[in-house]
């Protein structure tokens, strides 16, 4: 059975950091595109950041460019999303996604295009 868990969400004030770890079990996902997306109460589901399989390339949402970070490691399976700077905004839950027929560029910010998720892990951020 394929699980994407992640970890590492909590309670943090504005300015703070949180490092969010997705450990992949069931498969590898050394050759899927993973992501990270977060959804607001109220809100769709969104894009934050992906890692490509095919080179390493990495994409972020204008939101969080410069203040997020993605990386991945092959090994343990498992990918991360380290976050700096937090504002009240990035107020969510952070969801792990991977997605192993992505290839090209643009699909890595849809959500139908991964077809494994993870269950959430809530970040807030307080003011």
């Amino acid at each position: 059975q394929v699980q994407l868990v992640e970890s590492g969400g909590g309670l943090v004030q504005a300015g703070g950091s949180l490092r969010l770890s997705c450990a992949a079990s069931g498969r590898s996902f050394s050759n899927a595109v993973m992501g990270w997306f977060r959804q607001a109460p109220g809100k769709e589901r969104q894009f934050v950041a992906a890692h490509m399989w095919n080179g390493g390339s990495t994409h972020y949402a204008d939101s969080v460019k410069g203040r997020f970070i993605i990386s991945r490691d092959n090994a343990k399976n498992t990918v991360y999303l380290q976050m700096n700077s937090l504002k009240p905004e990035d107020t969510a839950v952070y969801y792990c996604a991977a997605s192993t027929f992505c290839t090209g560029s643009g699909c890595y910010s849809v959500t139908t295009s991964y077809n494994y998720w993870g269950q959430g892990t809530q970040v807030t951020v307080s003011s």
